[in-house]
């Protein structure tokens, strides 16, 4: 069952928030997202459905090798989208933005070009 680039997000915003809090629950995604209890709750189950992630019965997200293979590959893409567009000039602000937009989208090959010329050209 594919993912799609919302599925994609609520991973990224999951590994985001395990390396901030350690324990993340539904709430603490509801807060960081600022979405709807019921949003989360059907992106969590669908996650899970998936096997992404697990719900322990205390309520507690943890990601399944696949789900925290897919999060870091995300993460990381974003990273390197970031990256790139600061080393053009824009904005951390706005790089940080755009990389959101373009991480579902763009190939591995213009990700690793962008990694390349950020690398060369680092901020």
């Amino acid at each position: 069952m594919p993912i799609h680039e919302s599925g994609e997000n609520y991973l990224e915003t999951i590994l985001i928030l395990k390396e901030e809090k350690g324990a993340v629950r539904s709430v603490d995604i509801v807060e960081k997202l600022g979405y709807a209890k019921s949003s989360v709750s059907r992106a969590v189950n669908n996650l899970k459905k998936i096997g992404y992630i697990s719900v322990s019965k205390d309520g507690r997200i943890d990601f399944t090798k696949k789900g925290i293979e897919r999060a870091q590959s995300i993460y990381n893409r974003h990273k390197i989208i970031t990256d790139f567009l600061m080393a053009i000039g824009v904005s951390e602000e706005n790089a940080e933005k755009d990389a959101c937009k373009l991480e579902h989208d763009l190939s591995s090959e213009s990700i690793m070009a962008m990694k390349s010329f950020a690398e060369k050209h680092k901020v």
